[in-house]
């Protein structure tokens, strides 16, 4: 990993991604989380706050480590156990059916290889248990995914490798998962062309 994505991305990512406006948004993707929860993309921790009672333990997946130190004081003041227990969202380091739930919040944007990533998601899941997602993604109108489409390569260069174009709803069922629930809607506080949102709970067979 290079000094822009450990050092400088973490940063930008949590300006961007940070803001108190998003928080009602974190609330109702992580309402539902129950039993060990494995959490991709965990950045500095800025759903901590939002994790119920019911959730267990979280095995937080993170690969820069200054995005980490950055979540060290939301870690140390979790009621939840929280502890760093991977690197890399296509590669996970549990064993099959390890997990009763997962959570994504605007991650799989980013991961180079998504469809590994959501395998791997499946996979260490047990059979039943939930993945909790927001992303944002290609939007329902075709006038803004045309823009979409043409921001795409700059969005890329400059945002570490985010896309603004994938399919959530596609991506996810094709990785096996049944959508139990998906909303789709428009952030208020970004652009159409970024903030096109899918916020919803899969289920894996």
């Amino acid at each position: 990993m290079g000094f822009y994505e450990d050092r400088m991305l973490p940063r930008f990512v949590d300006l961007t991604c940070g803001s108190t406006m998003l928080d009602p948004v974190r609330e109702r993707t992580c309402a539902n989380l129950s039993g060990r929860v494995v959490e991709i993309g965990f950045g500095s921790g800025r759903n901590v706050p939002f994790y119920p009672a019911s959730v267990v333990s979280v095995s937080a997946v993170e690969p820069a480590d200054r995005a980490w130190a950055m979540a060290a004081s939301r870690v140390a003041a979790s009621t939840v156990p929280i502890e760093r227990a991977g690197l890399d969202g296509q590669s996970l380091p549990f064993s099959d059916n390890s997990f009763d739930a997962a959570l994504s919040t605007w991650t799989l944007c980013t991961i180079p290889d998504v469809a590994a990533a959501l395998s791997e998601l499946r996979r260490v899941l047990t059979p039943g248990g939930t993945l909790h997602f927001v992303e944002h993604g290609l939007a329902p109108d075709t006038k803004v995914q045309k823009w979409q489409h043409r921001c795409n390569p700059l969005q890329n260069a400059v945002a570490g490798g985010c896309h603004l174009n994938r399919d959530t709803r596609g991506l996810i069922e094709s990785a096996g998962f049944e959508i139990r629930d998906m909303d789709r809607f428009y952030q208020k506080v970004a652009p159409k062309v970024l903030g096109a949102m899918s916020l919803g709970i899969a289920v894996a067979p």
